[in-house]
């Protein structure tokens, strides 16, 4: 996966000024504050413009990476639909708009961009500005922390991308209640790949659906989650790795993989699956071992070269990947 050409050009305009140093030393507090959780509702992220810049070089492309996985399985799972009107709430720079954007080319008319940080904002309009459409050249920035009282007329499309996790626990019920009341079609919510992180997509999972919401992606099914214990859903995007890039995150390999949780809510149900693969698939000689979430629950499945079919299509299937229903195999 690579970051549309405008936003790499627009990234490699804000920190071509800065030394590669100064972008490792900058990542690496960044680093520190997402394992450590130094911002969760507790003062400001970003603490300087180096913060700001090694942000857009070490961060935002695996977020773009993470919502852009995302937003293909809506795609994928709501067939002939595509938003009209998005709203990016704890929107950073506007990871999630450029994202979407990528998603539904030219399809999306009108933005609304909800984020805390003032030097959040002045990075994503700088880079909105080198953008080829015009929704995100024009999109409407509004600078607000979540935790206080606000309201926004309701838009397609929502995306919250490593929100909650910033938040007092306290809070994350109001805060998901307020993202579907903002929401007129579909809602999608992202967290790290981490059992924390996992923690939260389920309490909106259960939330959401108690309210009324169908689930689009991942799950298979509306059922009580079957992840407990040490097991948790997260799945991995990959994403490119500029040279600058490289650089700051001090990485000799031309790519990295972005372990996210997430959920996909709409007001409408989408296209059935059969399962979701949740690991990594055992390719061994004549036989694949999967791993699935079905609406039976947990399920470790083997295909053997024998089955003909069943073995050609399993052989596509790579983590994250949906098991189609009986209606949509080849």
């Amino acid at each position: 996966m690579e970051l549309p050409r405008d936003l790499r050009q627009a990234i490699d305009v804000e920190i071509a000024l800065r030394s590669s140093k100064q972008l490792a030393v900058a990542a690496a507090r960044l680093s520190s504050r997402y394992r450590t959780g130094l911002s969760s509702g507790r003062g400001k992220f970003l603490q300087s413009q180096e913060d700001v810049e090694a942000y857009a070089a070490f961060r935002l492309p695996a977020t773009f990476a993470a919502v852009y996985s995302t937003a293909r399985e809506v795609q994928d799972r709501l067939p002939g639909w595509s938003p009209d009107t998005l709203l990016d709430i704890g929107a950073g720079p506007g990871t999630a708009m450029w994202a979407a954007a990528a998603v539904w080319p030219g399809l999306i008319s009108r933005i609304t961009l909800m984020e805390r940080e003032e030097g959040m904002i002045d990075l994503g309009r700088r880079l909105a500005a080198h953008s080829s459409f015009s929704a995100i050249r024009e999109a409407h920035w509004r600078r607000l922390d979540l935790r206080g009282r606000w309201g926004v007329s309701a838009h397609d499309l929502v995306i919250a991308s490593y929100v909650l996790g910033e938040m007092p626990s306290s809070d994350c019920e109001a805060i998901i209640g307020k993202l579907w009341e903002s929401t007129s079609h579909t809602l999608v919510i992202i967290e790290p790949g981490t059992p924390a992180g996992f923690a939260r997509i389920r309490q909106a999972r259960e939330q959401l659906l108690s309210i009324g919401g169908r689930i689009i992606a991942p799950c298979p099914h509306e059922n009580r989650c079957p992840m407990s214990g040490r097991n948790w859903c997260h799945f991995a995007a990959r994403v490119s790795r500029s040279r600058l890039h490289r650089l700051a995150k001090a990485g000799e390999l031309a790519y990295e993989d972005e372990k996210f949780s997430y959920i996909c809510i709409s007001r409408a149900g989408g296209t059935t699956i059969s399962g979701r693969v949740i690991r990594h698939p055992q390719v061994h000689t004549g036989f694949i071992r999967l791993e699935l979430c079905t609406p039976q629950g947990l399920d470790e499945t083997v295909v053997t070269r024998k089955d003909r079919d069943r073995f050609r299509r399993a052989r596509h299937l790579r983590w994250g990947s949906p098991v189609p229903g009986p209606d949509d195999r080849e």
